[in-house]
């Protein structure tokens, strides 16, 4: 958690919010195929998305696109996010949303080690108490008996 606190120093009370809410995205977000999601990913979504937003703020519309199919999903689904809310009648500034945005980026970055992609996730997972694993089997259906085998989930 130490490691994690320097990259939201600084933040408002509501770029927290926005933070842990962008957070909430990664959790939960799936990648297509066999593909995984790392730390650079998020730091590649994230820097895309605020990017944008920060160019918008110019006056210049240009929509920055991660380098990676699966960064550039978790991408999607930030922007998703921010339309949903403003569709809710949530205040969401665009400036708060860059900010949460880049300090989600630095913590991705500053954690991530060399041979361990996923260190920044498995610290945000611990934080957001997020189970994968009990998630999966919800989702999937109750063992079914056949007449010559068992399937289990």
């Amino acid at each position: 958690m130490a490691a994690l606190l320097p990259s939201m120093q600084g933040l408002t009370e509501r770029q927290h919010q926005l933070f842990f809410l962008f957070q909430s995205v990664v959790a939960k977000s799936e990648p297509d195929g066999l593909a995984r999601l790392t730390d650079e990913d998020v730091a590649e979504a994230a820097s895309a998305c605020a990017a944008t937003i920060e160019t918008a703020a110019k006056g210049v519309l240009y929509d920055h696109t991660p380098a990676t199919r699966t960064a550039q999903k978790l991408a999607g689904e930030f922007r998703a996010l921010l339309a949903q809310a403003r569709e809710h009648g949530a205040t969401v500034y665009d400036r708060e949303a860059a900010i949460a945005l880049r300090a989600i980026e630095r913590g991705a970055r500053t954690l991530s080690r060399p041979g361990e992609p996923t260190v920044y996730l498995a610290l945000m997972g611990r934080l957001l108490q997020v189970n994968h694993a009990a998630a999966a089997r919800e989702a999937r259906p109750a063992a079914k008996i056949d007449s010559g085998s068992i399937i289990i989930p």
